[in-house]
């Protein structure tokens, strides 16, 4: 087994570390663990903050598997990936002030040599540590962004919307069309999404790192 670690935010930099002006990316297949839900993501002790609980959870629990008696074909040590989610609202654009109304997916990037068996050990394994958990809202699945436009935001969650706009007059700039809302042809639904690069628990506003991305199509 190789001694280094992949961590993927360094393998993959086009991915997680984008410039902070818009720039247009092909996101390939990816393996997720992932977990839906409505409402305000900073209620204490609300549904996101159980649904992330959960990810890492399951997803600590996957990596830890070399220490165990159970190892996963083709297995490799590697940092596990930054929290990520899917935001949306129900037949309206999506409105980051009006948190309580929000839906979403959050999601944690998975090694390809997680299986559905990988996946369903996992789910046992983390039950028996946090019988609390509640581990069949969780789910495992493949999703393809293709093609999107995404940037770098470094400062609160709150500013967001002047990125957004930016990269709205990227997308109308370069002859595309923002595609959120429109269904993949595997019938996955493309939404906003980011990526939390840094901890909102541990970070101060102003310097976090959040990669926001939007999938596109060409005219």
């Amino acid at each position: 087994m190789a001694t280094d670690k992949l961590d993927y935010k360094k393998a993959f930099k086009d991915l997680y570390l984008p410039p902070k002006k818009p720039v247009i990316i092909d996101v390939p297949a990816m393996n997720f663990i992932m977990v839906d839900g409505r409402g305000n993501p900073n209620e204490e002790g609300g549904d996101y903050q159980s649904a992330v609980e959960l990810l890492y959870g399951l997803s600590y629990t996957i990596k830890m598997s070399k220490n165990g008696q159970y190892l996963p074909e083709g297995y490799f040590d590697y940092v596990v990936p930054p929290l990520e989610g899917l935001w949306w609202m129900d037949d309206r654009q999506l409105d980051l002030s009006d948190k309580d109304n929000y839906c979403w997916t959050s999601m944690i990037r998975q090694p390809e040599f997680v299986t559905d068996e990988v996946f369903e050990w996992a789910r046992a394994e983390a039950l028996k540590k946090k019988p609390q958990l509640d581990v069949s809202k969780a789910r495992l699945q493949t999703i393809r962004e293709g093609l999107c436009v995404q940037m770098m935001h470094i400062g609160p969650f709150e500013n967001e919307p002047k990125i957004i706009a930016q990269m709205e007059n990227y997308i109308e700039g370069h002859q595309l069309k923002n595609a959120i809302s429109t269904v993949q042809p595997d019938g996955t639904v493309r939404r906003h999404h980011e990526i939390y690069l840094s901890d909102p628990r541990k970070s101060q506003p102003e310097k976090r790192k959040t990669v926001i991305r939007h999938p596109v199509e060409q005219y």
